[in-house]
């Protein structure tokens, strides 16, 4: 590993324990503001894993996988209106549970693409599979053009936006067509077919694309 990458990993360590000590000082995961009342406090990540958000080591081994707590977590999932921790966007209501949640980018991060029931186009997220996906709308791809992350529409109580996670954005990116004057793509092969990509529904959308980062 070279110097400059060394450097580089120690400074992205130094962030993750900074971040956590501090929302650590904010709650403690499972308290309770008010009597029958457990709140506690996850992170999505930009592949779209689901975290307790103080866990110590954010990576696959410890993120959630059971497919029916991602379908059940993710159902209820909308944007955080009890003006409490307001660095927590989302949550997840579950009975006398306040799950706050918190991501690097949207909270909807698409994961998979393939074909669901009567060979439909889908988009799978959260690593959920065919419980978690919503129709895969190709002519609604945005690339943004200084990130280079894509996206796609999600609904309207979780931000109206949903990343491309990096893996499958990179699957996607072959059939992107581009001209010599624009920085994103202004067509999709897909099918057989050009299609034209519109990008007039990103205005409406809550959340807006992130145009900080290359991850």
């Amino acid at each position: 590993m070279s110097p400059q990458s060394k450097r580089l990993l120690t400074v992205c360590n130094w962030h993750l324990k900074w971040t956590n000590r501090r929302n650590a000082a904010l709650y403690t995961q499972g308290q309770s503001p008010e009597p029958r009342i457990r709140e506690y406090f996850y992170y999505i990540d930009h592949e779209g894993m689901l975290f307790l958000d103080d866990a110590k080591m954010k990576n696959f081994t410890s993120c959630f996988k059971e497919k029916k707590f991602l379908q059940f977590f993710f159902s209820r999932l909308r944007q955080n209106e009890t003006q409490r921790y307001e660095m927590f966007p989302f949550m997840s209501p579950c009975g006398r549970e306040r799950n706050f949640v918190r991501c690097d980018d949207t909270p909807i991060v698409f994961t998979e693409q393939h074909s669901g029931d009567n060979a439909t186009d889908i988009l799978t997220y959260a690593h959920g599979g065919p419980v978690l996906s919503v129709a895969f709308q190709p002519h609604n791809l945005y690339m943004h053009p200084k990130s280079g992350r894509v996206y796609h529409p999600a609904w309207p109580k979780v931000g109206g936006i949903g990343l491309v996670r990096s893996k499958l954005a990179i699957e996607l990116s072959q059939y992107f067509i581009f001209t010599e004057s624009d920085a994103s793509p202004t067509h999709f092969q897909w099918r057989g077919n050009q299609i034209q990509l519109q990008h007039d529904w990103i205005k409406d959308c809550q959340l807006q694309p992130n145009a900080n980062t290359n991850n």
